[in-house]
């Protein structure tokens, strides 16, 4: 029933991005940074010696990146603080200055991974009963770090598929500021020890849509008269933590897709961002939205947050919250149902459940649907992305865990108006690791966040051992077939 595309996505760690670079604070010494010293070194050098180091900087690794030298500019530019007053640096002094404190990051120097499949917004001079598609993969670099990175290719009228080279640069877009909702802030704050007065100061006076300036305004506010509400410094503390994690990122306009890489940006993400599940999301009055849910990990906790573009170029990000929300691994309907935002969760941590919700980012509750059945899905189920609309109901493509935490992935089929009703599931794993795919970075794993349809055929990319992608091609009747039997 399955073929496997013989094209195999490998990480490469020729792709980095650059970073600030703060000598002692690398994340394991507890002193003070050693950067006034290095500035000192910068500073002593004559400038024969300046522009010597600054050229053999730019010579290897001027290729490497878009825009390097604006990057060290930027990055000189945090340390004007630490300039005695009145000293001027010359041009190629500030750049080394720049260079010592910039790093790079290869955002997979370690693997890719666990990728997610949608149509692209722009189908322009894509072959007649083609479709082109944009297909958003997990990076994994030094220490673990993951982040989301893109990929685009074709599926043809008959269902082949090729995924397209990435450009050689990788760029992490810009973090800017985003509007504020206010019923995820409620949502959140009741769920963990009930909306209160102090609260509703805050929040009433915002309306439902607010920015970050007015909200640190109010807060400031209620510090001030604090003392008749008792609550009220756990509450400025929890709106400050929800309010930080949201953010938009924005990308040059000259910046290709496969560059594109999204980049943990709150401490709540700060050990990465993982298993981005995009779905092409159709609202009842046509607009078209992409989100996607993806884990955050802080280095100690997990959560979930919501990501949402229209063009993959401009990008908000947000919390999500409910119980229904608070494990891995939720995964949105690409449609509302009876009037409602749907999603597949895991909220029990090991089966899959069915919740409803009126807006995307608020998840109170959810429902049965998929129990464990089979050894190997013993361990646990989940989803593998967004369920996939067909003719003859919800398409959800599962992952079990079995024996010696061996992924492997299934699929089962839902009611379309009614998604807790299952009206067929494999009894066997649709897909397994073959003898080629069991070792990896994390081994005996196939792993997917999201397939779609295109010529009556399943695409489905998967993860192997964490480490690579591969794409497998399923007729649809054929499935649909084996599901409904």
């Amino acid at each position: 029933m399955i073929t496997r595309s013989p094209q195999l996505l490998r990480a490469d760690p020729s792709r980095v991005i650059t970073q600030l670079f703060v000598p002692g604070q690398e994340g394991f010494e507890h002193r003070e940074s050693r950067a006034g010293k290095v500035l000192a070194r910068i500073l002593q050098l004559d400038e024969v010696q300046v522009r010597a180091a600054l050229d053999d900087v730019v010579f290897r690794h001027g290729d490497r990146h878009r825009g390097l030298v604006d990057t060290f500019r930027s990055h000189a530019a945090e340390l004007a603080d630490r300039l005695a007053p009145g000293v001027k640096l010359s041009e190629s002094r500030t750049l080394l200055l720049g260079a010592v404190f910039t790093n790079e990051y290869a955002i997979e120097g370690a693997a890719l991974c666990n990728p997610s499949i949608v149509i692209h917004p722009d189908q322009s001079g894509t072959a007649a009963g083609s479709a082109r598609f944009v297909m958003s993969v997990r990076c994994i670099g030094e220490g673990h770090r993951s982040s989301i990175g893109f990929r685009t290719g074709t599926v043809d009228h008959a269902g082949a598929v090729v995924v397209d080279d990435p450009v050689p640069f990788a760029s992490v877009g810009a973090t800017v500021p985003t509007l504020l909702d206010a019923e995820v802030f409620r949502s959140e704050l009741a769920w963990l020890h009930g909306a209160g007065e102090a609260a509703d100061y805050v929040l009433d006076a915002l309306g439902e849509r607010f920015i970050r300036a007015d909200l640190d305004e109010r807060l400031e506010q209620l510090q001030r008269h604090r003392s008749t509400r008792r609550h009220a410094p756990a509450t400025i503390a929890l709106i400050r933590a929800i309010a930080d994690r949201a953010y938009g990122v924005e990308f040059s306009g000259d910046t290709a897709l496969s560059e594109r890489v999204l980049w943990p940006a709150t401490s709540a993400e700060a050990a990465g961002i993982e298993d981005a599940r995009f779905v092409r999301f159709v609202d009842d009055g046509g607009a078209v939205t992409f989100y996607a849910t993806y884990t955050a990990y802080s280095g100690s906790q997990i959560s979930q947050q919501l990501l949402a573009t229209t063009d993959f170029r401009s990008f908000t990000s947000v919390q999500m919250v409910g119980q229904a929300a608070a494990n891995k691994g939720l995964a949105l309907f690409p449609r509302r149902i009876r009037g409602r935002f749907a999603a597949v969760s895991r909220s029990d941590r090991e089966s899959n459940t069915i919740a409803y919700s009126d807006h995307p980012a608020v998840w109170t509750s959810s429902v049965p649907c998929q129990q464990p059945t089979e050894s190997w899905e013993a361990l646990q189920l989940g989803n593998c992305g967004p369920p996939v609309e067909t003719e003859d109901g919800w398409l959800v493509l599962t992952h079990g865990v079995g024996p010696m935490r061996t992924y492997r992935i299934g699929a089962i089929l839902l009611d379309l108006d009614d998604p807790t009703r299952i009206l067929g599931r494999l009894t066997e794993p649709l897909l397994s690791a073959a003898d080629d795919e069991r070792d990896g970075y994390v081994p005996n794993v196939v792993y997917s966040c999201g397939a779609l349809v295109h010529a009556d055929t399943l695409v489905l990319p998967f993860g192997v051992g964490d480490a690579a992608i591969r794409i497998a091609t399923v007729p649809l009747p054929e499935l649909l077939g084996a599901l409904r039997a």
